[in-house]
């Protein structure tokens, strides 16, 4: 799709116009301008409701829906209005319309046709006077939806069709277009370097553990942000095994590789000025007779041992050699880690929020900041260290779980800080309920590819 900003719309285009309610123009007949709601005043201008006084994420989603209840429909070439509004709303609006056109049919031998507006196709974007910020508004706005449908593309992906291998195929690809560095740790590696817990969690497979290190590094940066995410390709549940009903969505327990690959990609595309470091341990968690099995102690990359009460607790056990691995070998400013955790989370915020955990108060300010910009929020739970006791245990240095059927998102979150060797600026964001969940693409679930856009306005805001 080309994406253009123009003064002056032709006659013969279909012009978009926008309103708020409240705002609605004279002689608006039936138009109320409700959420979502499209009303045709001519063959060639049609009318879409905002809603009243919608926030900027709520643009992204009023765009995004309108255009893919459409998506067979639009014609090839499109203006929006958008005078009298800022870069932002612009930017907001855009991504929302690229997204409309997502295609969920990766498998289908027969899939519905899409728009051709979607891909060859033209958005112009109608504004009062040429804007340079507006030019960016677009870039930015392209460029992520890009992201974000590739990462939907990752998480929808079954795990027949996606391995430990495949993320870090994907990863290594990336970083040749995109100009940064991918180094791949094979199962090899992780046992000259230690990595116990992710090599335990990997027994169970015939596609082995590996550990994918990203390093975008820009020419000018004064800040290195680490970023660490799950990525667990399926997750049976191992020999505490899982049941049954909804075991085919475990394809999702990725998200926070997803988030990562996406994170650093997109600033690699931007040229952001900061330094990313993406740490992405990665196996598939599987049933065999090589398994870990509950009881078990192992060994980390940090050098704790780890009593494994629970297999199903495999996240924050890989998890824990990522997060040793980035803070000790890059030494980074800020380190962050993104994963689908617990169930626990879900219990507590449902699927409208993750949970941030940080003793931090200004990185808790700051990430809350930007999934309030976003649209993709977060609530902060507690890390006191009376939660400490829960992962006391009688034979090594810590337990992988409480048992208990309570805090268990606040237990999982003080087994990782055990594992970031005390740094002052570590936060986990359990994103179990908002990674994978009901959109407009698929009722039966599908990636959201959450944590792209958080991460880029958390980045932007410290530059």
């Amino acid at each position: 799709m080309q994406i253009k900003q123009i003064s002056e719309a032709s006659e013969d285009l279909l012009l978009i116009r926008p309103f708020e309610q409240g705002f609605e123009p004279e002689n608006q007949n039936m138009f109320k301008a409700e959420k979502g709601e499209m009303w045709w005043y001519s063959s060639r201008e049609l009318w879409i409701g905002l809603g009243k006084s919608p926030q900027l994420p709520a643009i992204i989603k009023i765009f995004r829906s309108l255009f893919f209840k459409r998506k067979d429909r639009w014609p090839e070439k499109i203006v929006l209005d958008c005078k009298v509004r800022t870069p932002e709303w612009i930017e907001n609006a855009v991504n929302g319309i690229i997204i409309g056109g997502y295609d969920l049919q990766l498998y289908k031998t027969e899939p519905k046709p899409l728009s051709a507006f979607f891909n060859t196709g033209t958005l112009s974007v109608l504004t009062e006077n040429h804007s340079p910020e507006i030019d960016k508004a677009l870039i930015v706005a392209q460029k992520t939806a890009l992201v974000q449908m590739r990462i939907m593309d990752l998480m929808n992906a079954p795990s027949n069709y996606k391995t430990p291998a495949t993320l870090a195929q994907w990863a290594t690809e990336s970083g040749e277009k995109n100009g940064y560095k991918v180094t791949v740790l094979d199962k090899s590696r992780l046992e000259e370097l230690g990595m116990h817990a992710l090599l335990a969690v990997g027994k169970g497979s015939e596609a082995p553990p590996l550990m994918i290190v990203s390093e975008y590094e820009p020419e000018h940066y004064t800040k290195t942000i680490a970023l660490v995410g799950k990525g667990v390709t399926f997750d049976t549940g191992g020999i505490s095994i899982k049941t049954s009903a909804n075991m085919h969505l475990m394809k999702s327990d990725m998200g926070g590789a997803a988030a990562v690959l996406g994170a650093v990609e997109l600033a690699a595309q931007l040229k952001m000025p900061v330094r990313i470091i993406g740490v992405i341990p990665s196996t598939e968690n599987s049933v065999d007779g090589l398994s870990m099995k509950p009881g078990d102690v192992i060994g980390s990359y940090s050098g704790k041992t780890i009593e494994v009460i629970d297999t199903d607790a495999e996240g924050r056990l890989i998890l824990a050699d990522g997060l040793s691995y980035a803070v000790r070998t890059f030494k980074p400013d800020v380190v962050i880690d993104l994963a689908t955790l617990t169930g626990s989370v879900i219990q507590t915020l449902g699927y409208e929020a993750a949970g941030l955990f940080t003793p931090n108060n200004e990185l808790a300010e700051a990430l809350t900041q930007a999934g309030d910009n976003t649209g993709e929020r977060m609530w902060r739970l507690p890390v006191w260290d009376s939660y400490k006791e829960e992962i006391a245990s009688d034979i090594a240095d810590v337990k992988n779980y409480h048992g208990k059927p309570l805090a268990g998102a606040i237990v999982a979150a003080k087994f990782l800080e055990a594992f970031t060797d005390e740094h002052p600026a570590w936060a986990h964001l359990d994103i179990a309920g908002t990674a994978f969940g009901d959109t407009e693409f698929a009722p039966g679930r599908a990636g959201t590819a959450y944590g792209v856009r958080l991460l880029r306005a958390y980045l932007a805001a410290i530059i």
